[in-house]
């Protein structure tokens, strides 16, 4: 088991809403609708974690998607990494996901990567979703400085 990077006796926010969406834990059984938000947007993902990241891959199979999120999900329950679905408000589509990981960092207590399926992205989404995330992590979470890579923090 790797350790803990917020205090054991914090407890972990299940959830996050609001009126475009909602926020929860991603587990292995968001696979399939997981799988069409990133299946549907590949070329839109391309770089999401970095320049050198090479996820999401062009041929990902759902048996793929659905082995990240066993690992997404066994990350989250020894809280080592906390990954959430975005949903729709009657969680019939995935409309992205959120990721919160330590740092290896003194500049920093967490990194957060964030996405938008294309659709939503074209739709703006993408701005609002970063800006309710960052509220949200500063009120529930216990870190006083959080990286957002590739985003203007304002």
């Amino acid at each position: 088991m790797g350790e803990s990077f917020v205090p054991l006796d914090f407890k972990i926010p299940e959830k996050f809403e609001t009126k475009r969406f909602k926020l929860r834990k991603l587990t292995v059984n968001d696979a399939e609708k997981d799988f069409d938000a990133v299946i549907s947007s590949v070329n839109h993902l391309k770089g999401i974690f970095g320049p050198g990241s090479e996820w999401p891959p062009q041929d990902l199979t759902l048996e793929q998607n659905r082995a990240y999120l066993i690992q997404h999900q066994k990350e989250f329950e020894e809280r080592i990494g906390f990954a959430y679905t975005v949903m729709d408000s009657n969680e019939s589509q995935c409309l992205g996901c959120v990721y919160i990981y330590p740092l290896q960092t003194p500049d920093f207590d967490a990194v957060v990567f964030l996405w938008v399926r294309k659709t939503e992205y074209e739709k703006g989404l993408d701005p609002f979703l970063f800006k309710a995330v960052k509220e949200w992590v500063k009120a529930e979470w216990p870190f006083k400085k959080v990286a957002y890579p590739n985003r203007k923090t304002i």
